[in-house]
């Protein structure tokens, strides 16, 4: 069978719009409906392209709204997608950015929506599991001492698998905000799980990951502005203003997503230890008692 061929698309006629953890997007005049986005080296392969464009639609089809995947095509030796252009599109990211006085609002927004997308059923002879990923990419995950591993290990054999769609990469740069509606974005590590495995994810993001200058400039919020908007995420999720047993609960599952990051991205050595750091500081704080 011949191997399928795609679109060479010349990038000099694309002007970039956006950058995020996984690549950059593009738009071209005389495709205003469109935008081209191309991954990072490690997930602009055929493979993960591929996975990516088949997930999104599959997202799509559970009616969850999602920007509609439209085409693969190949720029230079890369592979990428082009996909629905949502005019007028901002991330909440980037709402936080230019109008603090608003991040309880969007964290608010986020909350509402993160949790339409968890009650929604996923698919689970398409999607999967989360839990099994955790338990595959712990036995695998050399960089953490055996004492380590064996603390996370009692704890992951307690999460229960469920049909509840998680994202995979839930925080406020994968939700964009058009007028009165709301897409998600970066579905490619989409699956079936536990909620919380979403919700470890924010917590690093927001209160680990945030004394981190790259991790700022990536969503453009300051460190206290991404304290904020944990604070009131949680609170809006948890209807409590105290929610300190939700942020433990949460710290131990921030430590999973570190875990299961192995399975999408093959670490460098330099990423292992920077891994290894931040787990044993999790499970200092929040495996102990």
């Amino acid at each position: 069978m011949a191997e399928q061929q795609y679109l060479q698309i010349d990038l000099s006629q694309w002007q970039q719009v956006g950058e995020g953890g996984n690549g950059k997007t593009y738009i071209n005049s005389t495709r205003p409906d469109v935008i081209l986005k191309v991954n990072s080296a490690r997930l602009s392969t055929l493979e993960a392209v591929r996975k990516e464009y088949e997930v999104s639609k599959a997202v799509g089809s559970l009616g969850i709204p999602v920007p509609r995947m439209q085409d693969m095509v190949r720029v230079g030796d890369a592979y990428a997608t082009i996909s629905e252009r949502i005019v007028g599109k901002q991330s909440l990211s980037r709402i936080c950015h230019d109008h603090p006085e608003n991040i309880e609002e969007m964290a608010q927004l986020l909350c509402d929506k993160g949790k339409q997308l968890f009650a929604t059923p996923c698919k689970t002879d398409f999607f999967p599991s989360r839990r099994q990923q955790m338990m595959q990419a712990l036995d695998g995950a050399t960089f953490i001492s055996k004492k380590t591993r064996l603390k996370i290990r009692a704890f992951a054999e307690t999460i229960q698998d469920s049909d509840h769609c998680v994202h995979g990469d839930f925080q406020m740069g994968n939700l964009i905000q058009a007028g009165d509606k709301c897409y998600w974005i970066d579905l490619d590590r989409f699956a079936h799980g536990d909620p919380m495995f979403d919700i470890g994810h924010l917590y690093l993001v927001c209160m680990v990951y945030s004394t981190m200058k790259q991790a700022r400039e990536l969503f453009h919020m300051e460190e206290d502005q991404l304290h904020r908007f944990w604070d009131a995420f949680a609170a809006a999720y948890t209807g409590k203003k105290d929610h300190a047993e939700f942020d433990h609960l949460a710290g131990k599952y921030a430590a999973l997503d570190i875990i299961l990051r192995t399975i999408f991205v093959r670490p460098t050595f330099l990423e292992k230890l920077f891994f290894k750091m931040h787990i044993t500081r999790l499970v200092k704080n929040f495996y102990n008692r």
